[in-house]
Order: C-alpha cells, then sequence, then structure tokens
C-alpha cells in the first residue's frame, strides 16, 4: 500500500523545514483530474477553492496544495503553478496553459520560528520532489508543524503529521481504488476507530508522569465547563481522498461530504469554531462506481489516514510523538 499515490497519475512531494518546523505538500494530478470539497471547520484559508465548484468553468483541477505557515502559506501554491506551467499542465486559455492549483493552509507558527513560512520556493520544491511512490508519513511537509488535542493549550498537546492510507474494493467493484491523505493539526483529539474509539494521541493531563501519557479527554474537558487554560484557538485538519472511479464534479463533491464522516469517527470534538477543516475529492480513472459505496471507503480510509499521520509523527518543538526519532 503507498496510499495516496496508489491512484494512477497522482503523485505527492513535500518539502520541509525542520528548523523552522514548517512545511508544505504538493498533490500533482498528472493531466489533471475531476476535483470537489466539502468545509466542515469554521476558520478556513484557502485559494482558487471556487474553481472546484460545479458552476465553474474549469473542468478538472491540476494540483492541490497544503501548507504551512498560516495564510501566509498560500504563497507556496504559487510555486506549484509556476512548476506545472513549465512542464506544460494547465487549462487552456486563448494566450496560455494556466494550472488549476488549490491550496489550503493550516496554522503552525506558535511551534517553531513564526517569521519563517513557506514560500513560492517551497512549493516549487514540493512539486518538484512530488512522486508515486508511497507517500511519506509523519513530520513531514504540511505535517512538520502540526499539533493535535489543543484545548489545554498548545503546551500539552501532542504532535499530529502526514497520515495516507488506500484499499481496494471488491465485488461489483473490483479494481476500484479509494485513497486519503490527512494532515491532522486539530483542536480536538485523535480516535481510533479501529481500536473502539481509544484516544492515541491528543491533550495530555497537566503534571501527567513523562513516561506514561495521560489523556485529559478534550471533549469531556470541554463539557465539563470551560477549561482552565485558554484553548489554542488556530487548528485545522486538511484532508484528500481520490480515487481512479470515473466522477462529475457534483459527484466529486459528494464524496468529498461522504468521507467527512471519518474526520467525525476519528478526531473528539471536530469541526469547530476553532477549526478550519477541509475535505477534498479528487477522480482520477475511468472506472464505473456507486458513489455511495464510494463514499462510505472514503469515509474508513480517511479516518485510517488520520490515525497515521499522528502514530508516525515524531517529537518536534517539545510536543511529544508518537514515533520514535
Amino acid at each position: 500500500m503507498k496510499g495516496l499515490t496508489d491512484i494512477a497519475g497522482i503523485r505527492v512531494g513535500h518539502a520541509t523545514d525542520l528548523k523552522a518546523i514548517t512545511g508544505c505538500t504538493a498533490i500533482l494530478c498528472d493531466g489533471g483530474a475531476i476535483g470537489g470539497c466539502y468545509i466542515g471547520g469554521a476558520a478556513t484559508g484557502t485559494s482558487e477553492l471556487a474553481t472546484l465548484d460545479p458552476g465553474h468553468v474549469t473542468d478538472r483541477v491540476h494540483a492541490i496544495v497544503l501548507s504551512g505557515g498560516s495564510a501566509f502559506g498560500l504563497a507556496s501554491g504559487d510555486g506549484v503553478r509556476r512548476y506545472l506551467e513549465s512542464k506544460g499542465e494547465g487549462f487552456q486559455t486563448s494566450a496560455a496553459r494556466v494550472p488549476i492549483v488549490v491550496t489550503a493552509i493550516l496554522y503552525d507558527l506558535a511551534i517553531g520560528r513564526a517569521d519563517v513560512r513557506p514560500t513560492r520556493e517551497t512549493g516549487e520544491a514540493a512539486a518538484g520532489a512530488a512522486s508515486d511512490k508511497a507517500v511519506e508519513e509523519g513530520s513531514v511537509g504540511a505535517g512538520t508543524g502540526a499539533t493535535v488535542g489543543k484545548v489545554l493549550g498548545l503546551s500539552q498537546a501532542m504532535k499530529g503529521g502526514v497520515g495516507s492510507y488506500s484499499t481496494t474494493l471488491g465485488g461489483a467493484h473490483s479494481g476500484i481504488v479509494v485513497a486519503a491523505l490527512a494532515v491532522t493539526n486539530s483542536f480536538g483529539d485523535v480516535r481510533d476507530p479501529g481500536a473502539g474509539g481509544a484516544i492515541v494521541a491528543g491533550a495530555r493531563k497537566p503534571g501527567a508522569s513523562a513516561a506514561r501519557i495521560e489523556f485529559a479527554d478534550s471533549a469531556a474537558v470541554l463539557q465539563a465547563g470551560p477549561p482552565s487554560r485558554t484553548p489554542f484557538r488556530e487548528n485545522t485538519t486538511l484532508a484528500v481522498v481520490a480515487t481512479n472511479a470515473q466522477l462529475t464534479k457534483v459527484e466529486a463533491s459528494r464524496l468529498a461530504q461522504m468521507a467527512q464522516a471519518g474526520m467525525s469517527r476519528a478526531i473528539s470534538p471536530v469541526f469547530t469554531m476553532y477549526d478550519g477543516d477541509i475535505v477534498f475529492a479528487l477522480s482520477k480513472g475511468t472506472a464505473k462506481g456507486d458513489i455511495n459505496v464510494l463514499g462510505a471507503a472514503a469515509a474508513e480510509v480517511l479516518a485510517r489516514a488520520i490515525v497515521r499521520s499522528v502514530r508516525m509523527a515524531k517529537t518536534l518543538g517539545g510536543i511529544p510523538g508518537l514515533a520514535k526519532s
């Protein structure tokens, strides 16, 4: 299993700055892909999002860029656009090909250097590194500065990161692949649906032993009343689900909407006023499949990708991660 790159024609590349603890991830769609999205959070930061609307004149997207750096990180999308232009990719206009590059950002300024963010050059480097090999996971790319479980503040949080997972369907849908990539930078905790919903990474109890992590349970803290510490308000989980089934723009948007159930299973609480969560969907192929079946599979692979994103994340900036260094 390679993750998102199990979809033929989709390549993933990272640019990582471990000193500033930030980076970006470029998801390239060779020849373009049908795209859609679903916004569940309340604090998004994006560019070119309207191109995914079914009513927009562009019929496909050429890249999705996920970046740290808050709004400053939107500049990384320009680098990916420049890279794709040099390769002859883009939407044909009367005078030139214009690559359609959708960009979404997350907030990581508080963990590393707030004055160093992904730039146009960072995006170009991520695009140049894109390949169809197994997706590199953990504290890389847009997940370098990602953190999870911030109801008690960043000091009690844990590291998030990049995770990816795929599945190949059987029966009447034999040969159809559904895959996901997640960058988890959530306000809430990450829970493993495959382990009865147990918390995997999240807000840690103050004063707990360093040798054994004790979780505060973010949802329980919120429901018990205002936390004793100010919650960390800048959070976002970014996700991309993709399939080799042929979809329309409307169906791609429905795939993204159904996939967000995977976020609900793996993050608690999710879609808060402190989160800018977005799920993007890509259709790259000609296989025929039922959107309801594909959507159910997308939710499953996204939940698994989110769990992998924290299991593979290492300690950075004093924030503990689950992966061994």
